[in-house]
Formats: structure tokens, C-alpha cells, sequence
């Protein structure tokens, strides 16, 4: 039986937002086992230091994640917390996701000092967003707006909105709402208006496989409602072979004892997008199940050559 380690070290990007989700598990560790020594090893990461450049020319999400990964592997570090939209749909060899806390507010916020929502929005308005799930889908519903990219942290994007380079900013209301900042919030986009990132909103705490004593530790932060949505949606994306390269959303709930998953797939101009909706009654396979089902269906009507397109123009 493993033995519950005395101290523990978790590896965390440096920005705001990654502090204040390394400091949270921190604190629901202390509070389970109050004598745990448990510290942060901040790093930056190549996602973190190349900020002129759009992450999806320079590997996708998965920059955020590469250096917590090799900091587990050494030893420098026993856990990393990261946001589960920022973690590839294919975890290497030895490491393994031991908990997903439960999620927050899943849907992406619209920000502006001047409007109210999308709608309101003068013709030739600029937009900013750092993600091209979220461009593609403005661009499809709101052809008339002009949408530019945002990179940095959440502070940077929102002095750049309040220096007047943007009319409105779309940022994930999850790390709005965690770093204290929800009075920024102008209003929330419903999944019709901009259907969310896989696995947005939810916290995921990766481990080396071989780490049986920290699973067990990690063992109570796992919610199970949480996994289930966020691996139906994973599930929808692998299967897709989606990527930080290409528009792919995908957004699952419980529903009673049911499980709805909607996905879209898009071209990053918009001028393409499909978009799905399943429903089916819940099982412990369904999450695998739904997530294939709608992968299938969404290849059916071409989602494969718009995928294949969007990797080969990256």
C-alpha cells in the first residue's frame, strides 16, 4: 500500500492565473493533510516566452505544458497543476492526469468597456482573442466585425482593451472569475455564440505514472461529473486529431442521467463551420462512446478536409 508522501512540490507556470490554480490545490491539499509540506516551483515556458508569436505557428497549447512534464520526469517536481485546455489529447508515456477538480464556469466572457454584447457591436469593430476556436466561430456568426489576435496574460490582454486597441476581448470566464476579476465580465457567451474548448474550465493535476502514492494523495480532488464531460470531449477532439492548429470545440453536461455533447469543427476564416449536437443516456462508456459518435458524424458531413486543410496552411 502506498505510503502518503510527506512533502510535496507542484510545478506551475509563473503567470497570475497559473499561480492562483497551483496556490488553490495547494490549499485543498494542506486542508486534507495539514502536516504536508507542500511548495510551488514557478516556471516559464516557451508558450510563456514567445508572445509575439500565434501558438498555433509554434506547436499549440501544449507549450504550457512541456516544461511542468520535464520537471515531473526529473524529480524537480511531483505534481503540475494545468488548465485542461491547455493539455494535449495524448498525455506521454509515464505521466498520467490523477485528478480533475471541479469545474468552473465553462463559457467563454465577453469584455468591453463600451458594449454590451457581440450584438451591439458596430460593423468594423475590432475583436481580440488569443484562441482560433474563438475566431472561426466570431467570423462564421458576425461577419462584419474584424477580429485580430491577443496574446499574454490576462492583465496584458485587458490593458490592451482599455488603451482602445479593441472594442471587446473574449477571454475564458473561468480565469476571470478565479483571479478575482468577474466585474470585468460584460456578459457570458452561451455555447450557441462560441461553443467552449475542450475541457475549459476544468483543472487537471498530472502525476508520473509510476507515482502510486501521489494518485492515492490526488485520489479526493477527482470529480467525477467534471472527468466525464471533459473526457467526452477529449475523446471527440483526439478522435478529430484536433489541435491548437485548427477551430475544433467541444462541450459536454450531465443532464440528469443523460450526457449531451455539442462539437463544431470550423475553417479559421469562417466561412465553413460545422456544428453537431448528441444526446444519449449515461453509462461509464458513454463518455468514450458520445465523443466517437460525434467525431464520426461531424467527418461524415467534412470535417476531415476542412482538419486537413487548416494542418496543411499551419
Amino acid at each position: 500500500m502506498p505510503v502518503t508522501p510527506k512533502q510535496v512540490v507542484i510545478a506551475t507556470r509563473e503567470s497570475a492565473l497559473a499561480l492562483w490554480q497551483a496556490r488553490y490545490v495547494r490549499s485543498l491539499l494542506k486542508e486534507r493533510v495539514p502536516d504536508l509540506d507542500v511548495s510551488l516551483l514557478g516556471m516559464t515556458t516557451e508558450g510563456d516566452r514567445r508572445l509575439e508569436v500565434s501558438l498555433a505557428k509554434i506547436g499549440g497549447k501544449g507549450l504550457f505544458v512541456k516544461e511542468l512534464e520535464q520537471a515531473l520526469y526529473d524529480g524537480r517536481a511531483d505534481i503540475a497543476v494545468h488548465s485542461m485546455k491547455d493539455v494535449p489529447m495524448e498525455l506521454p508515456a509515464g505521466f498520467h492526469l490523477a485528478a480533475m477538480i471541479a469545474r468552473e464556469e465553462p463559457r467563454d466572457a465577453f469584455v468591453s468597456n463600451d458594449f454590451k454584447d457581440l450584438q451591439s457591436l458596430p460593423p468594423a469593430s475590432v475583436v481580440g482573442t488569443s484562441s482560433l476556436r474563438r475566431q472561426s466561430q466570431i467570423r462564421a456568426r458576425f461577419p462584419e466585425l474584424v477580429v485580430k489576435p491577443l496574446r499574454g496574460n490576462v492583465q496584458t490582454r485587458l490593458r490592451k482593451l482599455d488603451e482602445g486597441g479593441f472594442a471587446a476581448i473574449i477571454l475564458a470566464a473561468a480565469g476571470l472569475k478565479r483571479l478575482s476579476l468577474q466585474h470585468r465580465i460584460t456578459g457570458l457567451l452561451e455555447p450557441e455564440e462560441s461553443l467552449p474548448a475542450v475541457g475549459q474550465g476544468a483543472l487537471g493535476i498530472e502525476c508520473r505514472e509510476d507515482r502510486m502514492d501521489l494518485r492515492e494523495l490526488l485520489a479526493f480532488l477527482d470529480h467525477a461529473p467534471t472527468r466525464c464531460c471533459v473526457e467526452a470531449e477529449r475523446t471527440l477532439s483526439r478522435a478529430l486529431a484536433g489541435s491548437c492548429n485548427v477551430p475544433l470545440g467541444g462541450y459536454a453536461q450531465l443532464l440528469g442521467d443523460r450526457m449531451r455533447l455539442r462539437g463544431f469543427v470550423a475553417t479559421a476564416d469562417g466561412s465553413r463551420l460545422l456544428e453537431d449536437d448528441l444526446t444519449m443516456p449515461f453509462t461509464d462508456t458513454v463518455p468514450e462512446t458520445i465523443g466517437h459518435d460525434m467525431a464520426r458524424r461531424l467527418t461524415r458531413r467534412g470535417a476531415r478536409e476542412i482538419l486537413d486543410a487548416q494542418e496543411l496552411d499551419a
